[in-house]
């Protein structure tokens, strides 16, 4: 039996084998098997027919969907927010995880670091509660506060483009302590010698941060904005949907790809068209993680995700 093929391999570590076997299952289940799904980008969808007996109509969906002046507003809100979103929190999560390291009181530090991961176990739902009680204009805190000190309110809901520092700062909020965890795990795993050596020549704490921890972390931080720029056409449905809600004057500034499907799907009904414009999305998403990490790879082959 050849000892490099599979059916080697498979003898050898059956074991190991049967024991993926159920996850390779619910990942052939969940993941693979619905993509035959994705014919109906290109069918005209008859609820009669089926989804295998609806007729075809080539890129119909697809036209539809740009000729109508949505698909590129939403694909130009997307793209805007993620890349906001990724460099808000992961800059923020850099800076915490190398305060939280650079703290020498131990229950301090746990301390710290536990109030600032507690964000990520709440639910959008519940932040959507605390977004419309802060902002609301007759009963919301900030105007509340703002009739304290005889000043107008602010209708915050009325003025679209505000909602991008909004939602910017309740997403770092969200998930900047969950993502600092990964870098605390990258910088303590710097071998701690490079920093008293740099601390026998003289460096302070700033000078150790930027030519020590930063340049030791930096493939961590390469990664992780690889996988993130895989998602950068895919908007948090749950955080824009229960932020924004159904506010029709907040779409231009707000409505992602994702609640565009969403609510194409509940209004029309019609399962086509969001077919098309999810397939759009994910054709996106796999062009730029290919072309990014081959920029990388030709630049600084060591940081590539493959």
């Amino acid at each position: 039996m050849n000892k490099h093929g599979f059916l080697y391999e498979l003898r050898k570590n059956r074991t190991l084998f049967l024991m993926a076997l159920p996850a390779i299952a619910l990942i052939l289940l969940i993941a693979y098997i619905p993509m035959a799904g994705i014919i109906l980008a290109f069918k005209d969808y008859r609820f009669n027919l089926g989804v295998f007996g609806s007729p075809w109509n080539g890129f119909e969906n697809f036209k539809y969907f740009f000729t109508s002046g949505t698909g590129l507003l939403v694909t130009r809100n997307t793209i805007l927010y993620n890349m906001l979103n990724l460099v808000t929190s992961q800059l923020f999560a850099i800076m915490i995880a190398i305060f939280i390291n650079e703290m020498r009181g131990r229950y301090f530090k746990k301390i710290s670091q536990s109030i600032i991961f507690l964000p990520f176990f709440i639910s959008w739902t519940i932040v959507g509660v605390f977004v419309f009680n802060i902002f609301n204009y007759e009963t919301g805190t900030l105007n509340t506060v703002l009739k304290a000190f005889n000043l107008d309110p602010v209708n915050l809901y009325s003025m679209p483009y505000v909602w991008v520092f909004i939602i910017c700062f309740f997403n770092s909020w969200k998930w900047v302590g969950y993502t600092s965890v990964i870098y605390i795990a990258s910088i303590v795993s710097i071998d701690s010698e490079c920093f008293e050596a740099a601390e026998i020549d003289g460096a302070n704490i700033f000078q150790k941060i930027f030519y020590i921890t930063i340049p030791s972390i930096m493939p961590t931080i390469f990664i992780i904005f690889l996988l993130n720029l895989g998602r950068i056409l895919r908007g948090d449905f749950q955080m824009f949907y229960q932020i924004v809600g159904n506010n029709g004057q907040l779409f231009d500034a707000t409505d992602v790809i994702d609640t565009f499907v969403f609510r194409s799907l509940i209004t029309s009904g019609d399962i086509a068209m969001p077919a098309a414009a999810t397939f759009y999305q994910s054709v996106l998403c796999f062009v730029t993680i290919m072309v990014v990490n081959g920029i990388i790879r030709k630049t600084k082959p060591d940081n590539a995700l493959f």
